[in-house]
């Protein structure tokens, strides 16, 4: 026990410093919503405004369009549309003409072709956007790829594009940091009270812990037996 509390001292010489900086920092990052730190509360509330362009039959007036994206899908160029009410299609850009949802063979083909190790799933599974599971926790409807080793690849149904890849070590890294910030309903949420109370109280100890480093030990005196 003398030994061990003899490296308890070196060692809390080595990090007491850098234990008392990463609490510090850590209670000041969490002090402030992140939305207050990135200044989106001093943003202007703007009307959603569809996209036009003219002389495209695609960005029509009548669309309602919000978002356009031109990839690259299997050797076309394909236009992913968003409309203000969030739904997405995809047409040929070239041609305009609608391209129909990836259906669950195809999500399937498409797995085994840009994932390795996709040739293996266990099971396929359709989501609504409105009921994605928590390791995706996205508002997209999308196919969930489970693959023998426990990966989960995400493709998105009206994108025919992968969305997400989550491996396991991505779902312990969730749960991780759900912990970390004690939020395990969301595990979004960086700034709040029992967060900032608890970050507050391991820096006052760690603060105190560097104090009592330079407490000087008085030598015990061992009086001899008569």
């Amino acid at each position: 026990m003398r030994t061990l509390a003899k490296w308890h001292i070196w060692l809390g010489w080595l990090v007491g410093v850098p234990i008392a900086m990463w609490l510090a920092t850590g209670l000041f990052m969490v002090a402030r919503p992140i939305e207050a730190v990135r200044g989106d509360h001093i943003k202007r509330e703007v009307a959603a405004e569809a996209l036009v362009i003219p002389g495209s039959t695609l960005a029509a007036e009548d669309t309602n369009l919000a978002e356009m994206r031109v990839v690259m899908q299997q050797g076309r160029a394909v236009a992913i549309l968003t409309g203000l009410d969030g739904a997405t299609r995809r047409v040929d850009f070239a041609s305009g003409k609608p391209i129909p949802p990836l259906d669950a063979a195809a999500a399937r083909a498409l797995v085994a072709e840009l994932i390795v190790g996709g040739d293996k799933v266990r099971k396929v599974t359709l989501f609504s956007a409105e009921n994605t599971p928590f390791d995706f926790r996205r508002p997209l409807t999308a196919w969930q790829l489970q693959l023998e080793d426990g990966t989960n690849v995400y493709v998105g149904r009206d994108t025919g594009a992968i969305e997400a890849v989550r491996t396991r070590w991505w779902r312990a890294f969730d749960f991780a940091w759900g912990l970390h910030i004690m939020d395990l309903s969301a595990r979004e949420d960086t700034s709040h009270p029992l967060l900032i109370l608890f970050a507050a109280l391991s820096l006052v100890g760690a603060l105190i812990g560097c104090v009592l480093m330079f407490r000087r030990r008085k030598a015990r005196v061992v009086v001899p037996a008569p």
